[in-house]
C-alpha cells in the first residue's frame, strides 16, 4: 500500500503547510512537493511490477496486480504532468486558492488508484466517490466565473445521479449473489443465470449507464463540454486523462470480472453485453467526431474529441477475447498511454495560448507558427497523433484496436472506427490551418513558461516515439500482464 499511503501522507502534509504559510507566500513550493510525492508513489508502483504472486488485501477486496499497476502508472504520470505544467503558470484569477489545487489533485489520483486495484464493489465505490467528490471541488475552484459555477453545478448533479445509478446496479449484483466480491459474484450468477436472467440484464445496463457517464461516452456525454469549458485548464486536463483512465479501469474490472467470463459466456446474455458495449462505443465515436466539426471553442472541441476517444477505448472491452484475439488489454493500455501524452500535450498548448492571449477560441492559434515556431511544431506532432496519422502513437493505438476488431469479425465496428477517424481529420487540421495559414493581427507575444514548454515537448516527443517503436511498449505490457491472474482473478 506504499503508493497509496504516500499520496495520503503528502495530501495531509500539504494541506497543513497551506494553512500555516502566510497568505502572501508563493504556493509554488506546494506544487513541487506535490510533484515529488507523485514521483515517489510512481517509484513504489514500479517496484511492485510483475510480482511473483498477486497480493490480495482486506479479505480479497484490494488487489496488487499488474492490471492495477499499469493503470496506476498511467494515472500517476497524468497527474504528474498536470501538476508540473501548472507550476508557475496558474494565475490567481484562474484558481484563487492555488495551494488547494495542488493538494486536491492527490486524493483525486488516490481515488483512481483505489478503483484500479479494487476486487470488491464496496472498495471500488469508495475509490469512485473519492475521485468524484474531489473532481467536483476542482471544477468549482473558479468561484467568480459563471461558466465554472454552471459547469460545477451540472457536474455534481449529474455525477451524483450517475453514482446512484452505479450503486443501484451494484445492489442488484449483491442481491442476486449475496457477495460484493467480483469473482464470487461471477461464480454465483453463472451457476444460477437462467433463474435470475432479468436481474443480470438490469444490473449490467445500470452499470453501463453509470460508467458511460464517468467516461463521457455517448449518449451520457452532455455534461462534458460545459464542465471542460468551465473548469480551469489544468483541471480539464486532469478530467480528460486521469479521471477517464480510472473509470475505464473499473469498467474493465467489472465487465470482464462479472459479465465477461465463466458460465455466462455460454448464454445469450454474454453476446448482448458485448453488443451493448459496441453500440455505446459506436455512438461515442460518431457523435463525438461529428459534433466536434461545429466547435470553435478549444475546450469544447477537445471535450468532443475526448468523447470520440472514449468510443475508441471502449472497443477493446467490447471485443471479447478468444483464441484468435487475446490482446484486448494490450491494445487498450497502448492507446490509453498514447491518449495520455497527446492530450496532456495539447492542453499544454491551450494553456500557453490562454496565458499569452487570454483566448480559448480556436482563432487564438492564428499565426502561431510565425510567433512561436517551436510551440507550433510540437503542436503539429500532437495533432498528428490525435488524428491518428502514421508514425504517431495515436495511429498505432487505433490500428491495433481496429485489427483486434477485425480478428473478432466485428467488421461494422471497424468501419465506424475508420469512418469517424477520417471525419476527425477535418477539425484536427483546422488547428494546423490556423497556426500556419492565418495571421494574428493583434500579434500577441507568446510566453512559454519553462514547465509548460518541457511538458509540451516531452509529450510531443513521446507521441512520436510511440509511433516509431510501438512494439517495445506492447511487448513490455505483454511481458508483465497476465490475463488470467491479473484480470480474471485466478491464481
Amino acid at each position: 500500500m506504499a503508493p497509496e499511503l504516500t499520496l495520503v501522507i503528502a495530501a495531509v502534509v500539504l494541506s497543513l503547510l497551506d494553512l500555516l504559510l502566510p497568505k502572501q507566500t508563493n504556493r509554488t513550493l506546494l506544487g513541487w512537493l506535490s510533484l515529488v510525492s507523485i514521483i515517489v508513489s510512481g517509484l513504489f508502483v514500479v517496484s511492485y511490477l510483475n510480482p511473483v504472486e498477486t497480493k490480495q488485501l482486506l479479505n480479497l477486496s484490494y488487489r496488487i496486480d499488474d492490471f492495477g499497476n499499469i493503470i496506476k502508472l498511467v494515472l500517476l504520470t497524468g497527474a504528474g504532468f498536470v501538476t508540473f505544467m501548472s507550476i508557475g503558470s496558474l494565475k490567481k484569477d484562474e484558481i484563487p486558492h492555488i495551494g488547494e489545487f495542488y493538494y486536491l489533485l492527490l486524493p483525486a489520483t488516490l481515488g483512481g488508484m483505489i478503483m484500479a486495484s479494487s476486487g470488491d464493489l464496496i472498495t471500488l465505490f469508495v475509490g469512485l466517490e473519492l475521485l468524484s467528490i474531489t473532481s467536483y471541488i476542482l471544477v468549482a475552484m473558479r468561484k467568480k466565473d459563471l461558466r465554472s459555477n454552471e459547469g460545477a453545478f451540472k457536474y455534481i448533479v449529474l455525477g451524483g445521479i450517475s453514482s446512484a445509478i452505479i450503486l443501484y446496479g451494484m445492489s442488484f449484483l449483491y442481491g442476486i449473489s449475496g457477495s460484493t466480491n467480483i469473482s464470487e459474484i461471477n461464480t454465483v450468477i453463472g451457476q444460477n443465470a437462467e433463474a435470475i436472467l432479468p436481474f443480470i440484464y438490469l444490473s449490467f445496463f445500470l452499470l453501463l449507464a453509470g460508467f458511460s457517464f464517468k467516461i463521457a461516452a455517448a449518449p451520457f456525454h452532455m455534461w462534458a463540454p460545459d464542465v471542460y469549458q468551465g473548469a480551469a485548464t489544468p483541471v480539464t486536463a486532469f478530467l480528460a486523462v486521469v479521471s477517464k483512465a480510472a473509470a475505464f479501469a473499473v469498467m474493465f474490472r467489472i465487465l470482464y470480472g462479472v459479465f465477461g467470463i465463466g458460465q455466462l459466456m455460454e448464454l445469450p446474455v454474454h453476446k448482448d453485453v458485448l453488443l451493448s458495449l459496441m453500440v455505446v462505443a459506436a455512438l461515442a465515436m460518431v457523435l463525438g467526431n461529428f459534433i466536434a466539426l461545429r466547435q470553435t471553442n478549444l475546450k469544447r472541441l477537445l471535450a468532443y474529441s475526448g468523447i470520440a476517444n472514449s468510443g475508441y477505448l471502449l472497443v477493446p472491452i467490447a471485443t471479447q477475447f478468444s483464441m484468435v484475439h487475446f490482446s484486448n488489454f494490450s491494445e487498450f493500455a497502448f492507446y490509453l498511454i498514447a491518449y495520455l501524452f497527446m492530450n496532456i500535450g495539447i492542453f499544454a498548448v491551450l494553456m500557453i495560448i490562454e496565458r499569452s492571449t487570454g483566448d480559448e477560441q480556436i482563432s487564438g492559434l492564428a499565426g502561431l507558427y510565425y510567433r512561436a515556431p517551436g510551440t507550433a511544431v510540437a503542436a503539429v506532432l500532437l495533432i498528428l497523433s490525435l488524428a491518428g496519422l502514421p508514425l504517431s502513437g495515436g495511429f498505432f493505438g487505433k490500428l491495433y484496436i481496429m485489427l483486434g476488431t477485425l480478428q473478432t469479425q466485428n467488421y461494422w465496428l471497424a468501419a465506424v472506427m475508420i469512418g469517424t477517424s477520417v471525419v476527425s481529420f477535418y477539425f484536427y487540421f483546422g488547428f494546423i490551418r490556423q497556426m500556419f495559414m492565418r495571421s494574428d493581427f493583434e500579434s500577441h507575444e507568446i510566453i512559454v513558461p519553462l514547465p509548460l514548454g518541457i511538458t509540451l515537448w516531452l509529450c510531443a516527443g513521446i507521441s512520436v516515439l510511440l509511433g516509431i517503436v510501438p512494439q517495445l511498449v506492447l511487448n513490455w505490457i505483454d511481458r508483465i500482464f497476465s490475463l488470467t491472474q491479473d484480470l480474471f482473478f485466478f491464481g
